[in-house]
């Protein structure tokens, strides 16, 4: 007879509110188990409604990952948001069809922009007669492909639109729960919370997950609206525990938490932060100097004191705000500044711009871009930080002005491009379905990925990644010097690699390349010019195998040492003093109110904005948290010592 654990407080309070007709919430910190929570609930209404069908819908891949692996029943769906909409109105192809037209059509700025690329100003309604309308990871709307944005807010149209899709869901499943809710658009919720109250057929809807963690823009952040007792209404459930920071860690996330949740030590003794039945201390300290270049200290002085392993992502990580922060640190500033920044294509939009406003028939697609300029630079000449970029980057200049303005006006970069579908950790075996990274920079992935399988020693891996055809002794000889060259990469650029690569089939270009260097000959030509063993360092960290991390990426992992850097660069969202000494800064904007009215009014955002990031990475520790704050003023310091105790801010300059 197998033994059913005795289910979570927090579990009987839900079941009881299912029981009841009602929507709920399930509220918790981080580390506090809200998974485990679903998980159990899960399990439990399988074992008193067996016959029940339940949607377990989420935000990422890696969380479809490890759901999938704690239950495993036929009635159960797990997927992502995305796929959940998509399989639930991809065969709806005339509704779509209408929704994409009438969205197009729409008047609404709050909508989004799905104009389609023709001169009138409304779409016909057989404009996509015969075209299947398609979920792809690209959007090319004149062919009925849209994306993920798109898919959303078709998605929501038709859930209003159409209430008989909203009971079709219904009969499929009795319950659908939403994790990570903080993370999911307002179009979703909105189906779930207003949509489907529609039609009178039944379904429970649950949500799990945190505010104090909703880090991204474009999110719901939290439900305050939607909150309440009554049965048409959430009812929040709160789970105060934390099995996963140490006391010291729980201290600190609890002075930063804006929405009156109090975390709590779990007191289970299998909990991560339990040692010998008893609450880990773990540590916590604020390191701070004067110095732009202290971080080699910072980390210096953590291997010394406190034994940190930097050389270990999978117990060590670094978290600063930003990619460009961390490419220079990790060796890909060239290719970073590629892919963000690039004032030049910035200086072709505003030109392309001010022509679309103001027609000329003197301006062919066959002119080069230089020749475009000489035309229309006296009605759009460049910004003054466009012309600061050409004054830097002369040669770049001259050289893009040689392009087509056909070509150059086509071109699309992004540092998503470059940095889309990072791995959390080198063990982490998830792989992002919709990335977003270029088609150049997954070819250079892979080409390092088989050089990596080499170096290795998983020579079958690689003979099986590779189009070289092996047939006798001496295929292998060729195939091992072959590789070999490309493992002595010494000087080569990225164009020497990939030539050489695909002339030895160890990895052939393929259509998907060649259309991306068709589209952006630009952009592939500068990064053609980096040397390879700059996208070699790259690799290293798309495939987590760096002490690097952004702020943003690490939400939901977790590390033995954390170390926090706290960037006192100028950003529009955030502000780390803010955070440190919030009275003082907004005074100081009242004072100042004449000059700083606008910095006043979305000063509750930025302070909002910033404790919740300093929340999330603080939260990842389960044994050490090192916060580094470069140049504090004393009103920083002087929080610091309430938050970590006095002993625990330590200056690195003494």
């Amino acid at each position: 007879m197998v033994t059913r654990l005795s289910l979570e407080n927090e579990v009987e309070q839900i079941l009881h509110r299912i029981s009841g007709g009602g929507n709920f919430l399930l509220s918790g910190g981080a580390g506090s188990g809200k998974t485990f929570s679903m998980v159990q609930l899960i399990q439990e209404l399988f074992v008193r409604y067996p016959l029940t069908r339940i949607a377990c819908v989420t935000y990422t891949n890696a969380a479809v990952k490890e759901i999938k692996s704690r239950v495993n029943n036929k009635n159960l769906w797990v997927s992502t948001i995305h796929e959940f909409l998509w399989a639930n109105i991809k065969h709806f192809q005339i509704e779509l069809r209408k929704s994409l037209i009438d969205l197009s059509n729409s008047k609404e700025e709050t909508k989004i922009n799905i104009k389609l690329e023709q001169e009138s100003a409304k779409v016909e309604q057989n404009y996509f007669e015969n075209i299947e309308i398609q979920y792809k990871e690209y959007t090319r709307l004149k062919d009925g492909i849209i994306s993920h944005d798109e898919l959303l807010i078709i998605a929501n149209h038709m859930f209003k639109t159409y209430p008989m899709l909203c009971s079709i869901v219904k009969d499929k499943f009795s319950f659908i729960f939403v994790d990570e809710y903080q993370d999911t658009s307002p179009e979703v919720i909105e189906i779930f919370l207003q949509s489907f109250k529609r039609t009178s057929k039944k379904c429970i809807v649950g949500f799990f997950g945190d505010a104090m963690q909703s880090i991204y823009d474009g999110s719901i952040g939290n439900l305050e609206q939607y909150k309440g007792d009554s049965i048409d209404l959430v009812q929040e459930i709160i789970k105060q525990q934390n099995r996963r920071n140490p006391m010291s860690v729980i201290r600190i996330a609890n002075c930063l938490r804006t929405d009156g949740i109090e975390q709590i030590p779990s007191y289970d003794e299998h909990a991560p932060n339990m040692f010998n039945n008893e609450i880990k201390a773990g540590t916590a300290i604020f390191l701070y100097a004067t110095n732009e270049e202290s971080l080699d200290k910072v980390r210096e002085y953590l291997k010394n004191t406190y034994n940190w392993d930097f050389g270990n992502s999978r117990i060590t990580k670094e978290l600063n705000l930003t990619h460009n922060l961390i490419a220079e640190k990790a060796g890909f500033k060239e290719l970073m500044e590629i892919h963000d920044g690039d004032k030049i294509l910035d200086y072709v939009k505003i030109i392309k711009d001010y022509i679309r406003a103001n027609p000329s028939d003197i301006i062919s697609e066959e002119n080069s871009f230089g020749q475009v300029i000489d035309l229309m630079s006296k009605g759009k000449p460049p910004t003054k930080s466009m012309q600061e970029f050409i004054k830097i980057n002369k040669i770049l200049f001259e050289e893009a002005k040689t392009y087509r303005w056909g070509e150059i006006t086509k071109v699309y970069v992004d540092k998503n491009q470059l940095l889309d579908d990072i791995k959390d950790n080198e063990d982490d075996n998830t792989t992002g379905t919709n990335s977003k990274q270029s088609e150049l920079m997954k070819h250079i992935r892979k080409i390092q990925k088989n050089i990596e399988l080499y170096s290795t020693g998983n020579y079958n891996e690689f003979i099986r990644m590779t189009d070289y055809k092996i047939t006798t002794i001496n295929d292998k000889k060729d195939l091992k010097s072959k590789i070999e060259e490309l493992v002595n990469v010494c000087d080569k650029t990225v164009n020497d690699v990939i030539e050489l690569a695909n002339e030895y089939k160890i990895c052939v270009k393929d259509d998907k390349l060649d259309n991306y260097i068709l589209k952006n000959k630009y952009v592939f030509d500068r990064v053609a010019k980096v040397k390879f063993t700059e996208c070699q360092e790259w690799y290293k960290f798309i495939e987590g195998k760096t002490p690097f991390s952004t702020q943003h990426k690490t939400k939901g992992s977790e590390y033995d040492n954390v170390l926090v850097v706290l960037d006192a660069g100028v950003w529009n969202n955030y502000s780390f003093e803010y955070v440190f000494d919030a009275e003082s800064q907004k005074q100081k904007l009242i004072d100042g109110k004449s000059k700083t009215r606008s910095k006043l009014d979305s000063f509750p955002r930025k302070l909002e904005r910033s404790k919740k990031i300093f929340y999330v990475c603080c939260t990842r520790a389960k044994e050490n948290l090192a916060v580094f704050y470069n140049n504090p003023t004393r009103e920083v310091l002087k929080k610091a010592k309430e938050w970590f105790g006095e002993d625990n801010v330590i200056n690195l300059d003494i």
